[in-house]
C-alpha cells in the first residue's frame, strides 16, 4: 500500500505482523536506484527496526500510523549508529512517550547513552526481548557489515532476521519480497560501495546466522527475500572470504 504518492513510500507486510515500509530514491538522485527500508514488529510492545533518517520521520510515522498508532511504539533498535539507521532516533521518542531505544551493550555504552534522548536498554548477545506475541532476538556482529558497534535482530516465532545493511541492493523499486536470490545483486552492490569491513571473522559471523534457519531476510535497501535463506547467508560470506584472500 503507497502511505505516501508524492515520495513513493510503501507499507508492506512481509510476514504475519511484520511491515515492511519502504521509500524510493529514483535513479535521477542516486544511480541505479535505491530504497530505504524500515520494519514495524506489531505486537503488544510494538517495536521499529530502523528509524530513518531525520528527514524521512514524517514519510514513516505516516506509514507506521496506518497501522498503529504512532505513540504505541514501546521500542525503537537499528543495526548501528549511522543517520539512515537512527537519525530520527530522538523524533520517534519525542513522538512515542513510552518508547525506548534497545541495543548492544557495545553501541549503548560508546554513543547510545549519550546521544539517545532517554536511557536506552543494552542487551547482551542471545538476549531475547518479549514483544508479547513476538520475540526478538539480539545479535552481535561487530564490524558485520561494517561497524564495530553493529547487531542485528531475529524475530523468533516469524523467523525473520532483520538483516541492517547486510545484501544492500541498488534498485528503486525492487519487489517487497523475492524468493529469487538477492546474493548476486547484494555482491554487485558491495563491489561498487565497498561498505563491508572484511575481516577474518565476517564469513565466520554470517555463517554463525545460518544456524538461526530464518525464513526470511527484512534488507534495509532494496528487496527482502523468503526461501533458502542459509544459502544466501553462505553465498555471501563465501564471497566475503574470497575477498579477504585476494587481499593477502
Amino acid at each position: 500500500m503507497i502511505t505516501n504518492s508524492e515520495s513513493g513510500t510503501s507499507i508492506t507486510e512481509i510476514a504475519a505482523d511484520i511491515f515492511r515500509i519502504s521509500t524510493p530514491v529514483p535513479p535521477a538522485r542516486l544511480p541505479g536506484g535505491f530504497t530505504f527500508n524500515q520494519y514495524l514488529v506489531k505486537a503488544e510492545q510494538p517495536l521499529l527496526f530502523h528509524c530513518g533518517a531525520r528527514a524521512l520521520f514524517p514519510l514513516v510515522s505516516q506509514a507506521v500510523a496506518t497501522v498503529l498508532p504512532v505513540n504505541s511504539l514501546r521500542w525503537i533498535s537499528f543495526g548501528h549508529v549511522e543517520s539512515d539507521e537512527c537519525g530520527s532516533m530522538n523524533q520517534w521518542l519525542a513522538a512515542a512517550p513510552e518508547a525506548e531505544v534497545v541495543h548492544g551493550n557495545l553501541a549503548c555504552m560508546v554513543s547510545l547513552n549519550d546521544l539517545a534522548d532517554r536511557q536506552p536498554r543494552a542487551l547482551a548477545h542471545e538476549e531475547v526481548l518479549d514483544l508479547g506475541g513476538r520475540r526478538v532476538r539480539w545479535l552481535d556482529t561487530p564490524h558485520v557489515p561494517h561497524a564495530w558497534e553493529s547487531g542485528l535482530m531475529f524475530e523468533e516465532t516469524t523467523g525473520t532476521l532483520f538483516c541492517g545493511d547486510l545484501f544492500t541492493q541498488l534498485g528503486d523499486q525492487p519487489p517487497a519480497v523475492t524468493d529469487t536470490s538477492i546474493a548476486p545483486a547484494a555482491i554487485a552492490a558491495e563491489e561498487m560501495f565497498r561498505a563491508t569491513a572484511i575481516t577474518p571473522g565476517t564469513a565466520s559471523t554470517l555463517r554463525a546466522l545460518k544456524s538461526l534457519a530464518p525464513a526470511r531476510l527484512a534488507v534495509m535497501h532494496g528487496a527482502c527475500f523468503a526461501g533458502d535463506c542459509a544459502a544466501e547467508l553462505e553465498a555471501l560470506a563465501a564471497y566475503c572470504e574470497s575477498k579477504l584472500r585476494e587481499s593477502l
